[in-house]
């Protein structure tokens, strides 16, 4: 599960971060915000993506 979480975060960040170059400048602010529930899940011990991949069934 740990894995599926870091292979998403890291494809969503160059996705983000292959927006910002192409599309638009302002997309930075998504990978603000992956950055942000990063440093979020640390403290809270709680990530929205591992909700989603427990109710999508995948296992730890």
């Amino acid at each position: 599960m740990h894995q599926a979480l870091r292979l998403i975060a890291g494809v969503m960040i160059l996705v983000s971060l292959a927006l910002t170059y192409f599309v638009h400048p302002n997309w930075v602010f998504f990978s603000v915000f992956i950055a942000l529930n990063l440093i979020q899940s640390a403290f809270t011990k709680w990530c929205p993506m591992i909700t989603i991949l427990k109710k999508a069934g995948l296992k730890e």
